[in-house]
């Protein structure tokens, strides 16, 4: 059983003390409830509430074109579809359904462009939180993330600790850091700086096109490896068969238009289709600003009242959310005596990693769902040390059942 649905959760106020009079949800289920099997998947940056295939849907959901974790999330599949009720929902400020800087402002019948209120992780959490209510359902089997997801899990383990009885972060942290905010600050300055930004009001007139498709290259590279890059691009000429509008500038047609210029190209128009460029700024900021420690007296105090059980899942290849950051995640667990696994996977596809390998993610999210941290495709990789007593990254088999 499948369901796609938008619920209106009447006013919200916002972590910031802002309001607005109505938050419509959109959301998707898939299987069906029997008390205590429950799974909530939380998606990442740009992603939808369309996290599995739809045989009623068309394979597409408010722009979305494919089920974002369709090879994890399904019948047969990681998180099974038919052993599990499964709930997606796409978070606040985005824009493939839920109430976000494009939607219409009641009070005034315009889109609300910048005079949304600034939105948080912790926003996200809360409206989760609502829709569950809404659907009966209490306590979560698990709640499963990548990316920002997996802040919006661990949101979920100091917000609502009770609530949850597993967890599995994937391709996450607690927190940014300092090279990967400014990339993001690079990014949205892209968007803020096109002429046809006008303060976030161009709803009526051309939108901020090129400065979202610049934004939208930058996060590409932010989510490949070097090594990735490399195997999949080189050096090479992109070919007579690619096409570029025109020279970026007049000595650019000298030049070979490479095809790591043409991926770049052809992602950020595709991404332009679909995606709002105010949503990415408020997005982005909801994931600069997420730190588990704020509030605390430091990550494990944030997690010391969740008395579940935390997968941690990172990628060697992963310098968006590396996997010493996930070790720092995984130490403040056991400081606060939460249990949690860090299974690290050696890979060298970068970020994209946790979405492009579902072989990789699916044996531990199963076994965490399905027998806990003692599932057999789970490894603990206590910390290791180097010669010069730095962390060390033990890389597990995913396969040694």
């Amino acid at each position: 059983m499948t369901t796609r649905n938008t619920t209106d959760l009447g006013e919200f106020q916002f972590l910031s003390g802002e309001s607005i009079p109505t938050l419509e949800v959109a959301y998707e289920t898939y299987g069906e409830f029997t008390g205590d099997n429950a799974v909530l998947v939380c998606h990442a940056l740009t992603g939808s509430a369309h996290v599995a295939r739809r045989p009623d849907a068309g394979g597409e959901t408010a722009g979305q074109a494919r089920a974002w974790w369709g090879d994890v999330v399904g019948p047969g599949k990681a998180i099974d579809t038919t052993e599990y009720y499964v709930i997606c929902a796409n978070a606040p400020g985005s824009c493939y359904g839920t109430t976000g800087p494009s939607s219409e402002n009641p009070e005034t019948g315009e889109p609300y462009g910048t005079d949304f209120p600034p939105v948080t992780v912790g926003d996200w959490t809360r409206a989760q939180r609502k829709l569950l209510d809404e659907l009966g359902v209490g306590r979560l089997h698990a709640v499963v993330g990548g990316s920002v997801g997996g802040m919006n899990v661990l949101d979920w383990l100091r917000r609502f600790p009770d609530d949850v009885d597993r967890a599995a972060a994937v391709a996450s942290a607690a927190r940014l850091d300092a090279q990967c905010l400014a990339l993001d600050t690079v990014a949205r300055r892209a968007i803020t700086g096109d002429p046809n930004w006008n303060g976030g009001h161009y709803y009526d007139g051309p939108g901020p096109e090129e400065g979202l498709a610049r934004a939208r290259q930058i996060g590409h590279i932010m989510y490949l490896s070097k090594a990735s890059m490399g195997r999949k691009f080189g050096r090479r000429s992109a070919g007579r068969e690619a096409v570029r509008e025109e020279p970026p500038d007049p000595a650019a047609a000298f030049f070979p238009y490479r095809e790591v210029e043409s991926y770049l190209d052809y992602q950020a128009d595709k991404f332009v289709d679909r995606f709002d460029a105010n949503s990415y700024l408020y997005m982005t900021r909801a994931m600069d600003d997420f730190d588990l420690s704020a509030g605390y007296e430091g990550d494990a105090d944030a997690l010391a009242a969740f008395e579940g059980e935390l997968l941690v899942l990172s990628f060697t290849g992963d310098w968006h959310f590396t996997t010493e950051q996930a070790e720092a995640l995984a130490e403040a667990c056991r400081e606060a005596a939460v249990d949690v696994a860090h299974h690290v996977v050696e890979s060298d596809h970068g970020h994209d990693a946790f979405l492009v390998e579902p072989e990789k993610v699916g044996p531990p999210v199963t076994d965490l769902l399905e027998t806990g941290l003692a599932g057999r495709a789970i490894t603990d990789t206590e910390p290791e040390t180097d010669d010069s007593g730095e962390f060390a990254p033990v890389h597990t088999s995913l396969f040694s059942k």
